[in-house]
């Protein structure tokens, strides 16, 4: 099974977790990325995030099968991103495998994050207390060391 969703609304994380869970696993490996209240010596009031919406799926959709190439034993994928403003410890991305045995989910669980960041087009805007902000690149992501933004 999979499960991708860009939300405009708070991420259930439970909800991520029970839609992974099955009896035949025993390992359910999540990782939930949250706004972080410093950045760069800067006061970071909230984050947005916008995504070209089915690109970003279809890239998501692509993550997936690549992940079940390299880990077959991983049963089910979920990996949810939310749109719109995220603010200071709220979660903006819930990312969730499951495997039979737990090496397998941590691995792909990795491997899907480095690749969203890498390949899915979604954007984020850090607003600072001060009331500045910065639309903010991926440090990772591909298109940036090739200066061909049409490739992210």
């Amino acid at each position: 099974m999979i499960d991708l969703k860009i939300v405009n609304s708070e991420l259930d994380i439970v909800s991520v977790m029970n839609s992974v869970n099955l009896p035949q696993c025993g390992a359910i490996s999540i990782f939930i990325g949250t706004t972080r209240e410093h950045f760069n010596g800067n006061k970071v009031k909230t984050l947005f995030y916008e995504a070209y919406e089915s690109m970003a799926l279809n890239q998501m959709k692509s993550i997936t099968v690549l992940t079940r190439q390299k880990w077959p034993e991983v049963v089910n994928i979920a990996i949810h991103h939310r749109i719109g403003e995220v603010k200071v410890g709220e979660a903006g991305v819930v990312i969730a495998a499951s495997s039979p045995h737990r090496k397998h989910a941590q691995e792909a669980v990795s491997f899907i994050l480095d690749r969203l960041k890498t390949t899915v087009p979604i954007f984020k805007k850090e607003q600072y207390e001060d009331g500045s902000g910065v639309w903010k690149a991926n440090e990772e992501c591909a298109w940036k060391s090739n200066n061909n933004i049409s490739n992210c």
